[in-house]
């Protein structure tokens, strides 16, 4: 029957609950007011899309946002330090490992936007209505540990930076990194298209920053074409399997895969078979688009390490602080050094609101559970800061740096708890119907779960043989 549901948040816009699937019969355990309870109902459907005989661009115009948002996880802090090490210890030939990590991401995040479109219900939803509640405790354990996993990146990006530009003591930055939480929060209540706009902004400035340092570094056009391309070496050699390991873990997100499938539904597209096809098609384009972006920042990361440390004999730099440096005496360009640490800080406020919506969705989706977005992010990055204080008082810098890289080979070993249930998900008839993908992209997208599944498993007997 029509009805009007209103939010929890008095602000949210009335949703019709004709809007909402209505398939609960293709999962197993959903129940009625789950069915009529949207993603992050305070936006949901909030963002205005034209209709009628409005242009292709600005319809297309009207999705582009949350691509964006989800490439922030793909430029983080923490692939600073694997493209940094991977970059000034083996040259241009983790490139490959780059690129193929960054086809995966475009793929897994295609699905991801299909399920959220398709089916209303972001991964997490999604897994709650389906799996047994001992199995889905698990399965938010395991996300929990990842968004952990991905505010420790954040938090010592944010603390390393703060004390490359003004000096202050690694603790003091990774304890100011809390206030970053209320940015999210103002941004959020003035409304998602401001938030957009926020990240873009600074995503740009990243863009710019390397950009800069790209031309200054002069790499050699023809290593760079060869490091593209696949090599045995990546697999053979563990120092190396460990460092593309880590760079998968930090360019794949798993969290990444429930934030998508939830914002792409901030859009009020029409919730017919034809909207949600059309929906589909330009979040696709949204996402690959800005996943591009995040290769180049990927690529050029590793591609100026490449130049400044490993063509030069500083093959040993791991170490962002090193990194910094050193950069501007040897690309002979003074700034060089600011800007490294500029699009640092970037990097670092940036995923913050990536952190704080994906916990919010993970915690309201698997536990139907819902506490203050601020406490939410106290509590995340309460627990982000304890293993950084701790390391930070005993090792120092250097702790912490090989902290930042552990955080990303963590990462990677969470990857199969949400990769799996997306793949079986889209690929399912009863609950995709027409959405469901085809027998080729289900093939390729289980091919790209056994290869997660393998260099997953190859790394743990690396790691345990010694």
């Amino acid at each position: 029957m029509n009805g009007i549901l209103m939010s929890e948040n008095p602000s949210t816009p009335e949703i019709a609950l004709t809007d909402l699937p209505r398939k609960a019969s293709a999962w197993r355990f959903a129940r009625d007011e789950d069915r009529t309870r949207p993603s992050l109902p305070e936006v949901f459907s909030t963002v205005h899309v034209p209709g009628g005989q409005t242009s292709w661009l600005k319809r297309f115009l009207a999705f582009v946002g949350p691509g964006y948002m989800v490439s922030v996880g793909y430029m983080d802090p923490g692939n600073w330090a694997t493209d940094l090490q991977g970059g000034a210890q083996y040259g241009y030939t983790l490139l490959c490992v780059i690129m193929l990590s960054n086809l995966m991401a475009i793929l897994l995040q295609a699905l991801s936007a299909r399920l959220g479109i398709a089916t209303g219900r972001d991964l997490g939803q999604a897994c709650r209505d389906q799996y047994h509640p001992a199995i889905n405790i698990i399965l938010w354990l395991a996300c929990e540990l990842a968004i952990i996993a991905c505010d420790l990146a954040e938090v010592i990006g944010t603390a390393v930076a703060l004390q490359l530009l003004f000096g202050l003591p690694l603790l003091g930055g990774a304890l100011l990194s809390i206030f970053d939480a209320f940015i999210v929060l103002l941004l959020m209540g003035r409304g998602f298209r401001y938030l957009e706009a926020f990240v873009i902004g600074l995503l740009t400035i990243i863009a710019l920053c390397f950009a800069v340092q790209l031309v200054a570094a002069a790499p050699p056009v023809a290593s760079i074409l060869k490091g593209l391309l696949p090599t045995s070496q990546v697999i053979t050699t563990p120092g190396m399997l460990y460092i593309a390991i880590g760079i998968i873990g930090a360019t794949v997100m798993p969290h990444n895969l429930y934030l998508h499938s939830s914002i792409v539904q901030t859009r009020a597209y029409e919730r017919t078979p034809a909207g949600r096809r059309e929906a589909i098609r330009w979040s696709t384009w949204d996402s690959t688009i800005a996943l591009m972006l995040a290769l180049f920042i990927n690529a050029a990361i590793l591609i100026v390490a490449a130049a400044a440390f490993h063509d030069t004999g500083h093959q040993s730099v791991a170490e962002i602080e090193d990194a910094y440096r050193l950069l501007s005496p040897i690309l002979g360009l003074g700034i060089a050094s600011t800007l490294f640490a500029l699009a640092l800080l970037a990097a670092g406020t940036n995923s913050t609101v990536t952190g704080t919506l994906a916990g919010q969705i993970i915690m309201e989706g698997f536990l139907r559970l819902r506490i203050p977005h601020w406490a939410r992010r106290l509590l995340t990055r309460g627990l982000a800061i304890i293993p950084v204080a701790v390391v930070t008082v005993l090792y120092g810098g250097h702790g912490v740096g090989t902290l930042l890289l552990a955080s990303q080979v963590i990462l990677s070993l969470q990857l199969p708890f949400a990769v799996i249930p997306l793949v079986m998900f889209v690929s399912n008839r009863r609950k995709m119907g027409e959405f469901t993908i085809s027998p080729f992209m289900t093939v390729l997208s289980w091919s790209v779960a056994g290869l997660i599944l393998i260099l997953n498993f190859k790394l743990l007997y690396d790691t345990l043989a010694g």
